[in-house]
């Protein structure tokens, strides 16, 4: 018997391929810069099948199998929907018919097999060669189900494809549905089909993509590899989706504007620049659409919203990647509370919406999950709840232990199976409970989204974890040069008190939110709030608020700045007092004040960083992990 499986662990690193080209013996001579790369003895050993394939008349990377024209739908169904369609009566009365053919020493007679025929396509994850009957497993993006592929029932073509075929091939299996003596959905083959061949060869034991780099650099493995991650990106955009429709619900109009802008403008970033040959320009990805929604106020669109790529030439951490994804919204007539209010009811809608439709969660983690349990290696089997087994096993076993050998393993499997409970079936069941509470875990919190999200001062929040009111811009400037923080530019002047007073602010002040309850911080200071209109009973004080969750800003509110005279004013204010380097990407829009004088309506606006909301509501750590393709260093 040959077996193979591949996991979330066991795929190709292409540096390890490299080592061991050193090893194994190549029939080409030593490679010059322009020679193509030897081919590794692995990949030729699968390039080898391929052509096996093609002499059997079958086209290794498949044709188009997505109707039937015969009747008009679509002929592969995903694995979650095949599964589905199991008829236990059928399977029944079919295994019935063979044992009583079986018994009376004829064959079976004309009953009709009325067990479901169905066809699936997915990649190969599991292969195990039993001679005249192969086993594999297939994946797609809804999950696994098992195909046994029979010299006697299947197809003479697809029988010997099964016996060609590799881990991480894609094929197309056609059967009737039936289920195993150990209880798993099982389609019985009587054809297979190639649809890709895989090259790749699997890595070494112990390397792959549990490696965080290559999972990043390798996503197009990654998603299937692991199928918690393609959770997570199902999840992602399931949230866009459900942040799009809140909005258009309340008769936001979706836009788009420009991503190659003369100025970059509406934050201080520094941009990536470029330059356009047709009109001999130097343009920049923008760093916000902000200014350019707001001119959609001035024409006339009352309420707005971009979901936008913006692009900032800065760090790279747990937080930060240079290209993101914002949520932009303003609407007329509005104003800071209008727009904070939108935030929360729009965040708890989409958490809502991730703790009652658990079918693609990621929060759902398996028992037994292809992972180490007590040194042993196990493919995923079952998602069950370990209180389901208390309460199943007999008084003088409450006191199990997670099995510790694979024997055991499936011991416990078998005991669940007999008293009726179906472990493959339950991990692939969609749970929705339509009363639970949008209260997420995000690493070692529990972050409440039911609860009325918590309003709290800048000022306070400063005085109370600095000692002194952020007016006493004296005592301010002397606590941070005490604290070891800039207070003079490299020109060697000073530092505009504001600047200061926000540095100690982030510094030590805004890390004492409490991370479970997501927090709006309210009335910041009018110098570093160019574009928020001042609050009427205090000029100082902007319209501002910025939403925090676990520590994480997500999302500032303003009341935005309408009047021009004072929209230029705070533009030049903010262009005091910065170094060469700041000032180079801190601009003074001139359109942008000439479309204020045409005359803007009093409105509020928000900017939400979708992918930072992903994280805390997929419970994702670094934002690496909330995009299909993060940003990373080109690889040697």
């Amino acid at each position: 018997m040959r077996m193979r499986l591949i996991s979330a662990d066991r795929f190709y690193h292409p540096h390890q391929i490299s080592s061991d080209l050193v090893k194994a013996p190549m029939t080409t001579t030593d490679p010059t810069p322009s020679d193509p790369v030897p081919t590794h003895k692995l990949e030729a050993q699968r390039r080898e099948n391929r052509a096996a394939v093609a002499a059997l008349g079958l086209k290794p990377y498949g044709q188009r199998t997505t109707t039937d024209e015969q009747i008009n739908t679509d002929l592969i169904a995903d694995i979650k929907s095949a599964r589905e369609r199991y008829d236990a009566e059928a399977d029944a009365a079919h295994q019935q018919a063979s044992k009583d053919a079986k018994a009376a020493g004829t064959a079976a007679g004309p009953t009709v097999d009325r067990r479901p025929v169905v066809t699936v396509a997915g990649r190969v994850v599991l292969h195990r060669d039993n001679g005249k009957l192969v086993w594999m497993n297939l994946r797609d993006h809804t999950g696994d189900v098992q195909v046994a592929v029979s010299q006697r029932e299947c197809a003479p073509t697809g029988f010997q494809l099964g016996k060609l075929t590799d881990l991480g091939d894609v094929l197309v299996a056609r059967g009737r549905l039936m289920k195993t003596k150990t209880g798993e959905v099982t389609i019985w083959a009587d054809d297979l089909s190639p649809a890709s061949k895989c090259l790749v060869p699997p890595p070494e034991k112990h390397a792959g993509l549990q490696d965080t780099e290559i999972r990043y650099r390798q996503r197009y493995v990654d998603l299937w590899a692991n199928p918690e991650t393609l959770s997570v990106f199902t999840l992602r955009s399931r949230i866009v989706t459900r942040m799009r429709q809140y909005l258009e619900a309340r008769d936001f109009l979706e836009v788009e504007t420009p991503m190659l802008q003369t100025l970059a403008g509406g934050a201080a970033a520094r941009p990536f620049s470029t330059h356009m040959n047709a009109l001999d320009i130097d343009l920049f990805m923008r760093i916000a659409p902000e200014l350019y929604l707001k001119r959609l106020l001035v024409g006339g669109l009352p309420r707005v919203f971009e979901i936008n790529r913006n692009f900032r030439n800065e760090g790279l951490d747990k937080q930060h990647n240079p290209e993101f994804t914002m949520l932009e919204v303003y609407q007329a007539f509005g104003d800071v509370t209008t727009v904070m209010d939108l935030t929360e009811g729009l965040i708890r809608d989409a958490a809502t919406m991730v703790v009652r439709t658990l079918d693609h969660n990621p929060l759902r983690k398996p028992m037994f999950d292809g992972g180490q349990y007590q040194g042993l290696s196990i493919g995923r089997v079952a998602d069950i709840q370990p209180s389901y087994i208390r309460n199943t096993l007999s008084h003088d076993e409450k006191n199990w232990q997670l099995p510790t050998h694979i024997s055991d393993t499936f011991r416990l499997l078998k005991r669940l199976q007999d008293d009726g409970f179906d472990p493959i079936e339950y991990a692939l069941r969609p749970i929705r409970d339509p009363e639970a509470k949008p209260i997420l875990p995000f690493g070692d919190l529990s972050i409440n989204y039911d609860s009325r999200f918590l309003r709290v001062t800048y000022g306070s929040l400063f005085e109370k974890n600095l000692g002194f009111e952020m007016t006493d811009t004296a005592k301010a400037r002397a606590e941070a040069q005490r604290r070891g923080l800039n207070v003079k530019n490299e020109k060697g002047e000073p530092i505009d008190d504001a600047f200061i007073i926000n540095e100690l602010f982030e510094t030590f002040a805004e890390k004492t939110v409490d991370p479970t309850r997501p927090t709006f911080i309210t009335d910041y200071p009018s110098a570093i709030s160019p574009l928020t209109r001042p609050k009427p009973s205090n000029p100082a004080l902007a319209d501002r608020a910025d939403l925090f969750i676990a520590h994480m800003e997500v999302a500032p509110h303003y009341t935005e700045l309408n009047d021009p005279d004072v929209q230029e004013a705070k533009f030049r204010e903010q262009l005091k007092g910065l170094d060469d380097e700041e000032s180079t990407f801190r601009n003074f829009d001139e359109d942008f004040v000439r479309a204020l004088k045409v005359g803007m309506p009093p409105a509020g606006g928000l900017g939400l960083g979708i992918d930072r909301l992903v994280m805390v509501l997929t419970n994702q750590r670094t934002i690496r992990d909330v995009m299909l393709f993060p940003m990373m260093r080109p690889e040697v």
